[in-house]
């Protein structure tokens, strides 16, 4: 049965915007449940909901003891028992982050994708026991949405046609070390919806060794590099730099020193976070790079760089940082080789989070590029000593600059 439509005069612009947002949050109950089943382990699927949420209690209690209430965390979704209340959980998540979606099935779509996330990030957490993940900024991409709007580093590359340098003293390194204590890293940045994050990384590095150098810390342009520099790996020809579509940090480097000459800074040439028109200007040159090195594979060998030359530019495979919310991500499985995301290493540390009798854990800082949302507030912590996701097969420093 139809009620009568008030005639369009009788309806303001106000109540016209107010009911497209009702209907577009209207609950779907039935299908936010579907989904959330259809995702579930196999030993799960034939279980009511109410003894799906116990089993999964039982399987992570440990888990549960030590998130200890993090608010982002897939563990809090069970100790609240909210882990079967999808789309309660979905509206959170368009608050917390400000989502807007146009249509009532782009919505729906969004909320099938933030479920399997959300069953995502629960075995994140059980392959991953030492970090915390859960809901995140990007919990409504689906991995491949996710890859190709928030990474961008070129597969292979040959280091820039530049060889390993000279291996440094290991003796007398500081047992903890952090290059923001000392002011060498400027605040985290945003990269957007753009594979830009190649250029986050070189101008952290920059802005590290030039703060080295002048004792000056000066935010420096991603965006020139996004605009202007297409340089080519030496070795791997196809590896180029191509703003929102992905690059190197040695390609970036070598553009600096034989093309540009040198970075603007961030007010001179902003970011705007998509491929434009080169408007580099050379008489606005904020930094000269005069030469940068690929750091051996060594993680105690990257530590003494780290300390001596300042923060390094590095490749990690990105894959369990879409469901990061904090602690020392220190995976059980994670595929080396398969590096897809440029990031900063600012620091390291002794002793991590811990989970009952795994012990601590030794750890790196990453400075990332998606905002300080993200993350521990835009910072990444990664298992140091075992080349946890790649994190110590592409790293680069800059040696020297000037400005």
């Amino acid at each position: 049965m139809h009620r009568r439509l008030r005639t369009s005069y009788e309806i303001t612009k106000t109540e016209q915007r107010r009911r497209r947002e009702e209907e577009m949050m209207k609950p779907s109950i039935s299908l936010a449940f579907i989904i959330t089943i259809l995702t579930l382990k196999p030993t799960l699927s034939s279980s009511s909901s109410s003894s799906s949420s116990s089993s999964i209690k039982d399987e992570y209690s440990k888990i549960l003891q030590v998130t200890d209430g993090h608010p982002n965390s897939i563990a809090e979704l069970i100790r609240d028992g909210q882990l079967f209340h999808t789309e309660t959980q979905f509206r959170s998540f368009i608050r917390t982050y400000k989502k807007e979606y146009k249509t009532r099935e782009e919505y729906l779509y969004r909320l099938g994708v933030f479920a399997k996330n959300v069953m995502r990030a629960l075995e994140h957490q059980s392959m991953d026991p030492t970090a915390v993940h859960g809901v995140t900024p990007f919990s409504d991409l689906t991995e491949e949405e996710f890859e190709v709007s928030f990474t961008g580093l070129r597969k292979g590359g040959g280091g820039g046609g530049v060889g390993l340098g000279e291996r440094m003293d290991v003796s007398g390194l500081p047992e903890n070390f952090d290059w923001r204590e000392k002011g060498a890293v400027t605040e985290v940045k945003m990269q957007g919806v753009c594979g830009s994050c190649w250029a986050f990384s070189t101008t952290g590095a920059v802005e590290g060794a030039n703060f080295i150098a002048t004792g000056k810390l000066i935010s420096l342009s991603e965006q020139q590099l996004v605009d202007c520099d297409h340089k080519c790996d030496a070795v791997e020809k196809d590896a180029c730099d191509n703003g929102c579509h992905g690059g190197l940090m040695t390609n970036a480097y070598k553009y600096l020193m034989e093309e540009a000459g040198g970075l603007e800074d961030q007010d001179s040439y902003p970011y705007t976070g998509k491929s434009g028109e080169c408007r580099f200007d050379p008489g606005k040159i904020a930094v000269r790079v005069a030469n940068f090195t690929n750091i051996p594979l060594d993680e105690d060998q990257i530590a003494a760089n780290l300390v001596h030359r300042g923060p390094l530019a590095v490749g990690i495979n990105a894959v369990f940082m879409q469901t990061y919310a904090g602690g020392v991500s220190c995976p059980l499985v994670c595929w080396k080789k398969r590096v897809n995301h440029g990031v900063l290493l600012v620091g390291y540390g002794a002793k991590g989070f811990s989970i009952l009798r795994l012990g601590n854990q030794p750890y790196w800082i990453v400075k990332n590029s998606w905002g300080k949302n993200w993350g521990e507030n835009g910072y990444y912590r990664i298992c140091r000593g075992h080349g946890s996701c790649g994190v110590n097969t592409m790293v680069s420093a800059v040696a020297a600059t000037s400005s």
